[in-house]
């Protein structure tokens, strides 16, 4: 397994340790239900240094990007984040992706962990297969750790070890400066859904930041958070996971994620699928669920409408808020009626619940 820079870190604070992705990652401290609170209530610090990072260079930059990912990078002014998607031809999804404009010229991703090596090659071969002149693509993840701050205490916290006007900084935008003397890429984004900031700095810089960060967020509140809580916290939020909510079977659009999904920007690729998807309409839709009996909704269990399987579960929780069994399916799209009743094949039972807007957390 592969390791990230705050590895010993993690050990040094008790971390219960697991396989992630290829990753030895701490899955929780405390436990996943203390963390969960800490970041809705105070904050919490995360290691997701076991992301990717891609920088795609040169004067034919924006001209490649608008071609690869089903946003509309056009509309990104420099210091601006996009959520965004690579898209087979055939309309499934390589990856969901964050990208980060610095200048014209000068573009940056971030993606999942388990999918670097195969992202940056799907990058690779649709460059070779364009015949684009003007663009490099270099895999700079070796250059970063990435550590997320997170919650409502965030700003205090962060503004304790900089001089950046963080009140200046907009969600979903990003600027250079120091924190606790360290010069790094301080990014207003996050996967929790209770704010903060996404720090990308020099691996050799980690663990230093990470300990004069719990220094001074300890008297916010700042804990150490695993991924069992990044988990129950994006999914809280109804935030996708990609191999759960998005895989190469499954569409931005049948996702509900038809906002990062721009027609009309030109061709790009997957472009075709996607619009014959959205004329005929799709034939299955992401729901929210919320259990109505004691269970809980895990991946893979099937939801049935009477005797008709109509869906299955692709994420599935104990909401530590709500205290209740929550999920994200995947269901045909003629039962995909919000508020109304179904049941989830749990083992030889079946449970009742009903489908959800969300986010089920505000």
């Amino acid at each position: 397994m592969q390791t990230t820079p705050l590895n010993q870190v993690h050990k040094d604070l008790g971390a219960r340790m697991v396989e992630f992705g290829g990753w030895e990652m701490p899955v929780q401290y405390a436990g996943v239900i203390e963390e969960h609170l800490a970041v809705r209530q105070a904050a919490g610090l995360f290691d997701v240094s076991h992301m990717g990072e891609v920088e795609v260079t040169g004067e034919g930059a924006l001209e490649f990007l608008q071609c690869l990912t089903t946003n509309d990078v056009s509309r990104l002014v420099d210091g601006q984040v996009q959520y965004s998607a690579l898209c087979y031809p055939e309309g499934g999804v390589v990856d969901d992706v964050t990208l980060y404009r610095s200048n014209a010229g000068h573009f940056m991703f971030c993606v999942n962990a388990a999918n670097t090596d195969k992202d940056f090659a799907w990058m690779q071969k649709v460059l070779a297969e364009s015949g684009m002149d003007g663009v490099t693509l270099t895999n700079v993840s070796d250059n970063y750790a990435q550590i997320a701050l997170q919650g409502p205490k965030a700003d205090e916290i962060l503004a304790e070890l900089t001089s950046v006007p963080l009140q200046d900084l907009s969600y979903y935008h990003f600027c250079e400066g120091e924190v606790a003397d360290v010069p790094m890429l301080i990014s207003r984004t996050g996967y929790t859904g209770s704010g903060g900031f996404e720090l990308y700095l020099p691996p050799e810089s980690a663990a230093a930041v990470w300990l004069r960060l719990m220094e001074a967020g300890q008297a916010y509140g700042l804990v150490p958070v695993g991924l069992g809580a990044r988990d129950t916290l994006r999914l809280e939020k109804g935030y996708a996971l990609y191999g759960h909510e998005l895989t190469s079977e499954i569409s931005p659009l049948e996702a509900g994620l038809g906002w990062i999904v721009k027609l009309n920007k030109g061709k790009f690729i997957g472009r075709a699928a996607l619009a014959s998807q959205k004329s005929s309409g799709v034939l299955r839709r992401w729901v929210g669920l919320k259990m109505l009996e004691r269970g809980i909704p895990r991946e893979g269990y099937p939801l049935y409408s009477g005797d008709k399987q109509i869906g299955i579960v692709t994420s599935g929780t104990m909401s530590p808020s709500l205290k209740v069994g929550i999920g994200l399916a995947l269901v045909e799209t003629a039962y995909a009626v919000l508020d109304a009743e179904v049941e989830v094949g749990v083992r030889n039972r079946r449970l009742k619940a009903s489908l959800a807007r969300t986010p089920f957390v505000d």
